[in-house]
């Protein structure tokens, strides 16, 4: 599975927060959804709805709850639930999953010129299949990352209007996560 191609072919990434959001998602052209919620009791059940649909369950890490940051914790989501990939602010998880053959996506804060300069080591460390930056409305930072790292990047974050997408788009991003229903059908 080939991340790139799929984000060239579906740039647009519905992130989803509760059943509610995942039922809305599903009458979408998403491909790629990014589950934002769940424990570690149903993230099977939430994964499974996902793949039913025949999209790609991408499970974030760090909201599920019941999850450890251990290595461990990414085995279980991939192979006990069955999910496409992770995303997660931890570094070790990330790297886990692409050492383990999945898709794996770093999320990454950037909120200062320290965390922008400290980007491409984190990448280094981690080997993600994509970088996801937060927040997704900074064009200028966007063509700065895609300029430093040669993987997909996702912006996501404080994405509200269908503007917001189309800047993040032009400037680079090769993706956009976003939880507003209305632009999963821009």
């Amino acid at each position: 599975m080939n991340l790139a191609e799929i984000l060239e072919d579906f740039p647009m990434i519905a992130a989803v927060r509760s059943d509610e959001d995942l039922q809305e998602c599903f009458k979408t052209h998403c491909k790629i959804i990014f589950i934002l919620y769940g424990t570690i009791c149903n993230i099977t059940e939430i994964v499974k709805k996902v793949k039913a649909h025949g999209k790609i369950a991408i499970v974030h890490m760090d909201f599920v709850s019941g999850m450890t940051i251990k290595d461990i914790s990414v085995e279980f989501i991939l192979k006990n639930a069955d999910a496409d990939g992770i995303v997660s602010t931890k570094p070790n998880l990330v790297k886990e999953a692409h050492k383990q053959g999945f898709i794996a996506i770093q999320r990454t804060f950037l909120v200062d010129s320290i965390a922008l300069s400290s980007l491409e080591k984190q990448i280094e460390l981690s080997s993600p299949s994509a970088v996801e930056i937060m927040p997704g409305i900074m064009p200028d930072i966007i063509k700065k990352v895609k300029g430093l790292i040669d993987i997909p990047v996702i912006s996501g974050g404080l994405l509200s209007e269908k503007k917001h997408v189309i800047t993040a788009l032009s400037a680079g991003a090769d993706a956009v996560s976003t939880t507003n229903h209305a632009l999963w059908y821009a």
